[in-house]
């Protein structure tokens, strides 16, 4: 009997909703991590991160910043929030492009609930501390979208401006004031469940730094394409913000109770320099002349994502392919990694099932990430993942970081239709990592099976579909160019 008793007494401890501290960086490319290959970068924190948890190598998240955010949040690909880039389709200038871009939506629609709207539900004490990007006033502010607590801020790294209008010391550098917010979040809500969000603003332009972190690099020989002292600051300061979250966690005794998940938002602003890595218009000499969280002069960018191909706003895997950890202690095994195909619609049902939250309004695309946090070799009951993005990224005059183009990335195989013209480009990742070989002629079979099931994806969510461009070549204005929506495929 008093066995019995003892074990009755210790079910509320052994059944403790997890806490749950999700920090993500901004612009961060898939290789600019220790445990992810660079030699140049200096991420110790992040490092120790990996080694005691798992790393996930095939996860994905859009080509920039609005998208990822919206589709983390509601758990939905794009194709049904409406949300495919940031800003509106006038950002750059396709007027003489064959088709007419879908209009963007640029704030999370409202009828959509957010992973922090259920977890509260669940009884998480929920805060917020960094960049949204989903719409910043009114009923879509963060503090209107399931957090007890939130600040936002981006923009800048020093001198930064923070809604609600919050004082800060002169000289604070952003991602350090965000993790201070951080670490006092978790010291008052140690003694229950919490949901912590800490997106930075970091590694985002504009490149600055601190100076101290900028002096540790500056005669540092570069690596692979790695070789920017303020970008390096700029990681360093992004990885002492992890280190500082993993020992608060530890001083108030719950790193045993939370799980942590570093990912990025985009790839890294880098990979435009290599003749793949841009998209020329036809007949065009040019050069990207676009600067910060595009390709500079050189068409070079700030990092390099080799050996994925082209980077932030394209949707080849060096624009969408991010680094992405977790921890989570007695559940993942130290050191593991897993090489499944993963994207940011899985975070929504994976925190759901952590913490045992209920379902949203909304219907879910992802899958849960749970069972293969425990086991690498699980499956995840699904066939592939899928992109689509109706519009156009520029990178300077005569140059694109992306066209209109859709994906599906099964296993091993990605199809691309590109939906100027219908070209199809395929490629086996296992074999052929830097999208570098072109299967689609070979291999006509593999090609039209993939694109039948991309279609009918695009029908199931009602994907919206460019338009043709009757202006074309005509002079037409993009800010006036006219047509309507197509949906499916």
């Amino acid at each position: 009997m008093r066995l019995l008793l003892l074990l009755l007494a210790a079910l509320p401890l052994c059944a403790r909703q997890p806490n749950i501290v999700l920090i993500m960086a901004d612009d961060l490319g898939w290789t600019d991590l220790g445990c992810f290959g660079s030699k140049y970068y200096e991420t110790p924190a992040l490092d120790r991160l990996a080694a005691e948890g798992m790393r996930l190598t095939n996860h994905h998240h859009c080509q920039n910043c609005t998208p990822t955010r919206a589709a983390l949040l509601s758990g939905q690909y794009g194709a049904r929030t409406g949300v495919y880039t940031v800003g509106g389709i006038g950002r750059f200038d396709w007027s003489k492009r064959p088709l007419r871009p879908v209009d963007n939506v640029t704030a999370l629609p409202l009828d959509r609930d957010t992973f922090a709207d259920q977890l509260k539900k669940a009884g998480y004490a929920t805060g917020m501390f960094g960049k949204w990007h989903i719409g910043e006033g009114g009923d879509h502010h963060p503090s209107k979208r399931g957090f007890d607590e939130a600040l936002v801020s981006m923009g800048e790294h020093f001198d930064f401006k923070v809604n609600p209008r919050t004082e800060y010391p002169k000289g604070a550098y952003l991602a350090d004031w965000l993790t201070d917010r951080a670490v006092d979040f978790i010291g008052r809500h140690k003694d229950r469940p919490f949901l912590l969000y800490l997106p930075h603003f970091g590694v985002h332009a504009p490149f600055h730094a601190k100076k101290e972190l900028v002096a540790r690099f500056k005669d540092k020989p570069g690596v692979g394409g790695h070789d920017d002292p303020t970008y390096a600051a700029m990681i360093a300061s992004v990885d002492e913000s992890v280190g500082r979250i993993l020992a608060k966690l530890k001083e108030v005794g719950v790193d045993g109770d939370t799980v942590v998940v570093f990912v990025s938002d985009n790839g890294g602003v880098g990979g435009y320099g290599r003749p793949d890595g841009l998209i020329r218009e036809p007949g065009r000499a040019a050069k990207a002349t676009t600067k910060g969280d595009a390709p500079g002069e050189d068409g070079k960018g700030v990092t390099d994502n080799a050996p994925l191909r082209s980077g932030k706003g394209s949707l080849y895997e060096g624009g969408t392919r991010v680094p992405f950890i977790v921890s989570w202690p007695g559940r993942t095994k130290a050191g593991s990694s897993a090489d499944v195909p993963t994207a940011h619609v899985d975070l929504f049902p994976t925190l759901l099932e952590l913490a045992g939250a209920p379902k949203p309004r909304q219907p879910l695309d992802g899958a849960s990430l749970a069972g293969l946090f425990k086991d690498p070799a699980a499956g995840l009951g699904r066939e592939a993942i899928f992109q689509h993005f109706p519009g156009y990224l520029g990178a300077g005059a005569g140059l694109w970081r992306t066209t209109p183009v859709s994906l599906i990335h099964a296993g091993d195989w990605k199809l691309m239709e590109y939906l100027e013209d219908g070209k199809l480009e395929l490629y086996n990742l296992k074999d052929d990592l830097g999208e570098t070989k072109n299967l689609a002629g070979t291999m006509p079979d593999k090609a039209k099976e993939l694109h039948a099931k991309l279609i009918a994806w695009r029908k199931e969510v009602n994907a919206p579909m460019p338009a043709r461009n009757d202006q074309a070549g005509e002079g037409g204005s993009a800010k006036k160019g006219k047509g309507k929506k197509k949906q499916g495929g």
